[in-house]
């Protein structure tokens, strides 16, 4: 029995080992993509090719695709997706590993709403983790007079925030929901928001920056060769890495893999170096130890 749980937990890592490798690799890109177009036309398109990519998928994989509660669903796409709309607008100025490090303060975001809106006890360990956590984050985003954003950095925080409420509504509302359902939902959810996006910058265009600084701000946009391409490579990579990340979370107790989760850090940062000789300092490696600290006294003391 402990040779099976054993063997289970090392698929789990693996499955979330090719998921970190995958979003790290691909998120690294949506700099290039905020140099020629939008965030808003990028997640329009990139929703549109993930839609063709499951219909194709949908019979030979016998995907279930029909939601048993969709207004439930819907909900959780919403919060779920408007997270991750925050996290990508944050790519276009800040380094995958930062808005990474924002993000992942969804547990602790957990954490503090289960107490608020549930009235779950907290304690003394888990009072350390989001103290710990929170200091993690301010390590690894700077935030302050003296960084090139501002307190703007921290924006990537409330996509941690928003991402924490998704991930409850996951296991409140969503318990009986397939994989693929809850999946198709968020990509609807992001391409309406692009949709939307797209809609009023190009009715009412405001005037957008050139290159990156244009990101939020640009409405639709002739998209060159290149745009098509990084937006498709984020369609099929991130379909992938989410079944990855569903894959891990099936073979092994969550508690495991929501740390084992955290390795997405330093394998966004080893990306950064890799394709644009980014490096970190540091201070922002010692922060980024103390969010998978926090993370890991949530998930123990859970058990």
């Amino acid at each position: 029995m402990t040779g099976t749980v054993q063997n289970r937990t090392t698929a789990a890592a693996a499955a979330i080992l090719g998921y970190a490798t995958l979003i790290g690799f691909t998120d690294n890109f949506v700099r290039v993509i905020a140099a020629e177009g939008g965030l808003w036309q990028f997640h329009l398109l990139r929703s549109l090719m993930a839609f063709a990519l499951v219909a194709l998928a949908m019979i030979p994989l016998g995907l279930r695709l029909r939601p048993r509660r969709p207004w439930a669903l819907a909900a959780r796409s919403a919060v779920h997706g408007l997270g991750i709309l925050i996290y990508f607008g944050c790519l276009g100025f800040l380094t995958v590993a930062q808005a990474a490090a924002g993000l992942f303060t969804a547990p602790i975001f957990v954490l503090l709403i289960t107490r608020l809106v549930y009235g779950h006890p907290i304690g003394p360990v888990r009072l350390v983790a989001v103290a710990l956590g929170f200091a993690g984050v301010l390590m690894v985003l700077q935030p302050g007079a003296q960084s090139p954003l501002g307190w703007a950095s921290l924006v990537s925080v409330v996509a941690g925030a928003f991402y924490a409420l998704g991930n409850i509504a996951t296991r409140e509302w969503c318990a009986e929901e397939s994989a693929e359902a809850m999946t198709l939902g968020f990509f609807v959810a992001l391409g309406l928001a692009g949709a939307v996006g797209v809609l009023v910058l190009t009715l009412w265009p405001p005037v957008a920056p050139a290159g990156v600084d244009g990101f939020l701000l640009r409405g639709w946009v002739t998209p060159t060769p290149g745009f098509l391409g990084w937006t498709f490579v984020q369609a099929l990579g991130s379909l992938i890495a989410i079944g990855l990340l569903v894959k891990g979370y099936q073979l092994a107790e969550a508690s495991r893999v929501s740390i084992i989760e955290y390795v997405i850090l330093p394998i966004s940062a080893l990306w950064s170096f890799l394709l644009w000789g980014e490096s970190i300092s540091g201070a922002q490696t010692l922060g980024m130890g103390l969010i998978i600290a926090a993370g890991a006294m949530i998930a123990f003391r859970k058990r």
